[in-house]
């Protein structure tokens, strides 16, 4: 265990809890590459993932006192970000869709070439996230938890308030759908 792990006890999370900002600076500190991490795989977007890490760490500290050590503080938070991150994914979904469908209704600039010359400078972390973004966000949500996190089926599960086998049938589908969209891009790529 090493020093930082000695740091995020009980204690710090009681103290937390009851208003200490030291104690939850150490939690915000340990946490925060986490949870930007996670909220990057499931919005895809940079600005949109520090505006989702803000969010749950403002959840966070308004709730920690609601938090009762049923399940581990890393399964709440997990459980935290990952709906924070799909409520914001889908949001930020609609408003695409809006914009797209305001766009094609009023034709401006072509933009399929700016897409295309867009997609030939992506590299292979790009190329997995616009795979990614191809999911449903609760699939993509497990895939990240799952093969980006290392979280077992049973923790994703906790973590999203899924049945073990939902998140199971979840990862199926998402791996096939990558496969067969992998399959597209190479074939486009040719």
């Amino acid at each position: 265990m090493n020093n930082m792990d000695d740091l995020i006890t009980q204690d710090i999370i009681k103290k937390a809890s009851t208003g200490d900002l030291d104690a939850f600076e150490k939690i915000y500190r340990y946490y925060a590459g986490f949870v930007f991490n996670v909220s990057l795989r499931v919005t895809n977007d940079r600005e949109t993932a520090k505006d989702v890490s803000q969010e749950v760490f403002l959840t966070v500290y308004r709730k920690l006192k609601n938090f009762r050590f049923d399940s581990s503080f890393k399964t709440w938070l997990y459980r935290i970000a990952m709906n924070t991150a799909i409520n914001t994914a889908k949001k930020e979904s609609k408003i695409k869709e809006k914009a797209l469908k305001s766009h094609i209704e009023e034709p401006g600039k072509p933009w399929q070439n700016d897409v295309n010359k867009h997609m030939d400078q992506v590299d292979n972390e790009q190329r997995l996230n616009t795979l990614l973004s191809k999911l449903q966000v609760q699939e993509r949500a497990c895939m990240v938890l799952k093969h980006i996190e290392g979280l077992s089926c049973q923790d994703i599960a906790d973590a999203l308030k899924m049945n073990v086998n939902t998140v199971k049938t979840k990862l199926r589908r998402a791996r096939e759908k990558l496969m067969t969209l992998r399959k597209d891009v190479v074939k486009n790529e040719l």
